[in-house]
């Protein structure tokens, strides 16, 4: 099976300046994410895609080589995932085949492990849209989320007759760290409209999103006390 991984770093970041090269526990941001999948797959099938020469630098000093920029029409605010993907596909398809999967590696969940990512690769078959990593959601809509109608009183997001948290149906929350995409299905419809997903579940630690400075500030004290926290 012919893998293309795809790691998007957009130069611009409003929720936290730079996150993507910011230096977490002594080391860039980008970096966890480019070791962990060079744990698992070959230099020539890993793309990191970024518009920015200064996140280009940064990343090749893993020694990965980052072959091209992306696009400036593909690292707006409204540019979509799936943009940023097919750019990508067809870059590679060009010079080294069309892959068979598309993997998909966000640069801010850096306690993502080569672990979890061979173990979601293990649930992929060529008969689903994609496996994607998921954690059990601490807001559950049967029971802690809630909507504003129409005059503005609350009302629970998924109706229900649940009392209790513990009664309510498991819900899964997508934690962006890993998506692994059939590229026929990439590149037949929007990944908005995939059907046959499978969860790869994480858990919670290993799930942090980094999205803020609050978030960062949680992964680096989780970094710090790794040993007794971290698990893979």
């Amino acid at each position: 099976m012919k893998k293309l991984v795809v790691i998007p770093a957009r130069g611009g970041s409003k929720g936290l300046p730079g996150k993507n090269i910011k230096l977490l526990h002594g080391k860039p941001l980008i970096h966890y994410t480019i070791e962990a999948a060079r744990e698992v797959f070959d230099d020539s099938d890993i793309i990191v895609s970024t518009d920015s020469i200064e996140i280009k630098t940064v990343a090749e000093l893993t020694g990965l080589i980052v072959p091209f920029l992306r696009p400036v029409a593909l690292a707006t605010d409204t540019s979509s995932s799936q943009d940023v993907l097919m750019h990508a596909l067809d870059y590679y398809s060009i010079n080294f085949g069309k892959p068979d999967v598309v993997i998909l590696l966000q640069v801010t969940s850096p306690l993502r492990t080569s672990i979890h990512i061979k173990s979601a690769l293990e649930m992929y078959s060529e008969d689903i849209d994609m496996v994607v990593s998921v954690k059990k959601t601490d807001a559950n809509p049967y029971y802690v989320l809630f909507e504003e109608n129409e005059s503005g009183f609350l009302e629970k997001s998924k109706k229900s007759a649940f009392t209790r948290r513990q009664d309510c149906p498991q819900v899964w929350e997508l934690n962006g760290a890993i998506y692994i995409i059939n590229s026929k299905s990439l590149e037949s419809k929007q990944i908005n409209d995939f059907n046959k997903l499978i969860k790869y579940p994480m858990d919670k630690l290993s799930s942090v999103d980094i999205d803020d400075i609050i978030d960062f500030e949680l992964a680096s004290l989780l970094l710090e006390r790794e040993g007794q926290f971290l698990k893979g």
